[in-house]
């Protein structure tokens, strides 16, 4: 199978690392990056323009493309390469908007009977003074549109929730959901849906999740405080009702539905949904799953996924740590030096390579020390080892991703 993946960044490397190991996948990627070049024959297109994306996955003869970051798929890529009669893993623009537009997420939610937060939508600065009144504190103020899992501000801080709201334009108010949060990956054709092992990712850039948000500063999986009964309960009261509601609207969603939720008193609360995978919940998500990844994926690009065997998982746990560059969230430092980041655990997101070959700084996060281990804390003690590994001027690391729930610290409300 000839495989074409859509990216960069470190969850395409990560997508890169299952699809290359699966039996028979010859693996093209565009644009690509240093870790992911190691693996697959790189080829320059440029992943918003749909036709050229298309064009590219006629010219390798692919078998299948996998779309991986979000603002291809709400740009229509999907749709183009699907026009070329091959198989595509992601949804349609029309579907990507659930993860495109919060408030049409949250439309879709309240017609599914979708458990998640009070809610509202708006542009008037009249309105977003009056919803945070009623919602109260911490205030939470998300950019309706892409924002590159950053546009989120949670505060008590009452004067930067309305400045954050007037940079945004639309935005959605919620009500603050209490609880620890969980990441949920489903693969779905549209009707069928298989879940993934959950894992719980690190927003805040700070340790102890203070600071500000970012795309995610490390994660874990699985989780052994999650209810037996958690799985089972989303896929019932969200992943299915949603499911549904999409066909209902003549926007079937196949591709990978993300689903964050909090676990509140309550019950589960959708916090959002996203159109793709996660980063960096891929990461430990595909280090644990034994099943060719590259099959799973057809199968849900070709309405397929029912005839599919269970999934198979390896026994242990994974953890993934973002080492991030000078500056990360407000800005970025590019050109630095990296060494020591040669070898298995290492997943690229914002590297390049030098004029002399040399690997460099090229973005925000930059890598993703992974590892597995017998149980969550020799994972953890892994993925710090090759933390400590890197040399990498400025670099920002959280000290403690996974600690909590290896000190057993979490507590699912009653």
């Amino acid at each position: 199978m000839r495989v074409l993946l859509i990216g960069s960044g470190g969850r395409e490397h990560a997508l890169a690392l299952g699809l290359a190991a699966s039996p028979g996948v010859t693996l093209i990627a565009a644009p690509g990056n240093p870790g992911i070049a190691q693996l697959a024959q790189v080829q320059p297109v440029d992943p918003m323009n749909p036709d050229a994306v298309a064009a590219l996955a006629v010219e390798v003869a692919a078998d299948l493309v996998v779309v991986g970051p979000e603002a291809p798929l709400v740009a229509g890529v999907a749709d183009a390469v699907r026009a070329k009669g091959i198989p595509c893993f992601g949804p349609t623009a029309a579907a990507a908007e659930l993860e495109g537009s919060k408030t049409f997420a949250k439309e879709v939610m309240h017609a599914a009977g979708v458990p998640t937060a009070g809610s509202v939508s708006t542009s008037d600065p009249g309105e977003v003074a009056a919803a945070l009144d009623r919602f109260g504190t911490p205030y939470v103020v998300k950019n309706d549109g892409l924002a590159a899992g950053k546009g989120v501000l949670v505060t008590d801080d009452r004067e930067a929730a309305l400045a954050h709201a007037a940079d945004c334009g639309r935005v959605v108010i919620e009500e603050y959901l209490e609880g620890p949060e969980v990441s949920l990956f489903v693969v779905t054709d549209g009707e069928t849906a298989v879940p993934l092992v959950p894992a719980q990712d690190f927003k805040r850039i700070g340790e102890g999740d203070t600071g500000l948000n970012t795309g995610g500063m490390g994660a874990y999986a699985p989780l052994p405080w999650a209810p037996e009964s958690l799985v089972p309960d989303v896929l019932d009261q969200v992943v299915h009702p949603t499911l549904a509601e999409m066909r209902r609207r003549g926007r079937p969603f196949a591709g990978l539905l993300y689903v964050g939720l909090a676990l509140t008193r309550r019950g589960p609360r959708v916090i959002e949904f996203n159109a793709r995978f996660g980063d960096p919940e891929t990461q430990v998500v595909l280090a644990l799953l034994e099943t060719p990844l590259a099959g799973l994926l057809r199968a849900a690009a070709t309405g397929t996924l029912a005839a599919e065997p269970p999934l198979r998982w390896r026994a242990g746990a994974a953890v993934t740590v973002v080492i991030a560059s000078a500056g990360y969230p407000e800005s970025s430092r590019s050109g630095d030096l990296i060494t020591g980041a040669d070898g298995a655990g290492f997943i690229h997101a914002g590297t390049a390579r030098g004029a002399d070959g040399a690997l460099v700084t090229a973005g925000g996060r930059v890598l993703s020390a992974t590892a597995t281990g017998a149980d969550l804390a020799a994972a953890r003690d892994a993925a710090y080892a090759l933390v400590d590994r890197v040399s990498m001027a400025g670099a920002v690391v959280r000290r403690d991703i996974a600690l909590a729930a290896v000190e057993g610290r979490i507590e699912v409300p009653d």
